[in-house]
């Protein structure tokens, strides 16, 4: 094969389906032929525009596929050969600089933002940067994960929001045996998040969900650690947790989305020295209820989350392949490329329906179960 099919967002809510021509792979670079590519809420806000590009480009970046082509050097530095199944990381490391050196490779000082996997330029050669496609170029600054051999493609592209779930709820905040673990948000990344909490010993998990769009997500939540679920529309999520156990969280996680009221709700549950990590973008400025002197008050530590990283994502496929939580049997929607954009729209509020827990794009799927 000399072409690759890829999905270009020129602008917010039109696609356009392309062929690319695969690159010469040398000594130093790869082509991945992708399997799957996870959703998540970074999609539709592409596809909207609430996340803004100057240039057109493929979206998606929750990546896993087999390595069709790799360059000696690249297959040495990247640990892989020919033929494997891999993730990849949606950050690029240079492996030189003094943040990648340092293991901040988030911060990459030749990466960063605009070479993320799903963000780069459609118009620059060889075009192929995210997750939408055939096949995803692999420059020598990528970082790849291989995929144990009990996982299929599908499944194993929750490796990203079960390593967002560890680092935001355990790597970050320390959460250790016996805290008490508040989980702001009932979506994949919150489920994760839960199960990641009990996995490190939390004695109790509360998680929270708003009304009947959240009402499936909250009835599943008890399958992934979860003690506690509580509709916010109904009930004070404080006053819940008070009646469940009669204490605060050490930690909060707050994964919503677009749910300014989120906030003023971490810092209630927080108890006085507790741990709040904000992981979801308010979508506003406005922070209904918020009052800052609690901080003050209660000596809390706000921590802000971007992203994840390569000892999160290995733990993740470890924790996937363990089985203990139900991951495989997840609600979910497979998406080819002539229905992708539907399912985009149902996640952005677009189109009605109900959102399913887990979206994956999948090259090779004709139909959505």
């Amino acid at each position: 094969m000399t072409t690759a099919t890829g999905l270009v967002l020129t602008a917010p809510r039109s696609f356009d389906r392309r062929q690319f021509d695969l690159p010469p792979v040398g000594a130093t670079d790869g082509i991945l032929r992708i399997e799957a590519c996870g959703l998540c809420g970074t999609d539709h806000e592409q596809y909207t525009g609430h996340l803004a590009s100057r240039h057109s480009f493929i979206p998606g970046h929750e990546v896993v596929g087999i390595v069709e082509e790799v360059g000696t050097e690249a297959a040495n530095r990247w640990g892989v050969s020919a033929g494997q199944r891999v993730a990849v990381e949606v950050f690029q490391s240079c492996r030189q600089c003094e943040q990648c050196l340092a293991g901040l490779y988030r911060r990459c000082e030749s990466n960063g933002l605009a070479t993320m996997i799903g963000f780069t330029d459609a118009d620059q050669p060889p075009g192929l940067g995210g997750g939408y496609a055939t096949h995803l170029y692999l420059g020598p600054d990528s970082m790849l994960l291989a995929v144990p051999d009990e996982l299929d493609p599908i499944t194993a592209t929750l490796f990203n929001p079960l390593g967002a779930g560890i680092r935001w709820a355990v790597d970050l905040p320390g959460t250790k045996a016996g805290d008490v673990v508040a989980i702001l948000g009932p979506g994949v990344r919150g489920l994760c998040a839960a199960a990641a909490a009990k996995e490190a010993g939390a004695a109790f998990v509360m998680m929270t969900g708003l009304g009947e769009r959240d009402a499936e997500r909250l009835a599943l939540a008890p399958a992934f650690g979860v003690d506690l679920a509580v509709d916010v529309a109904e009930t004070d999520p404080n006053h819940a947790l008070r009646a469940a156990i009669g204490a605060k969280a050490d930690v909060v996680v707050d994964v919503t989305a677009k749910a300014p009221a989120a906030l003023a709700q971490a810092v209630a549950l927080a108890r006085p020295g507790g741990t709040i990590v904000l992981a979801g973008t308010r979508g506003s400025a406005e922070t209904p209820g918020f009052d800052p002197d609690h901080i003050v008050y209660k000596e809390l530590r706000i921590l802000g989350a971007l992203g994840v990283d390569i000892t999160a994502y290995r733990k993740a496929l470890d924790l996937l392949v363990a089985g203990r939580y139900p991951f495989a049997d997840l609600p979910r929607q497979v998406a080819g490329f002539d229905d992708l954009e539907p399912l985009i729209q149902i996640l952005a509020g677009d189109r009605p329906g109900t959102p399913p827990i887990h979206g994956v794009f999948a090259p090779d799927s004709r139909s959505s179960p």
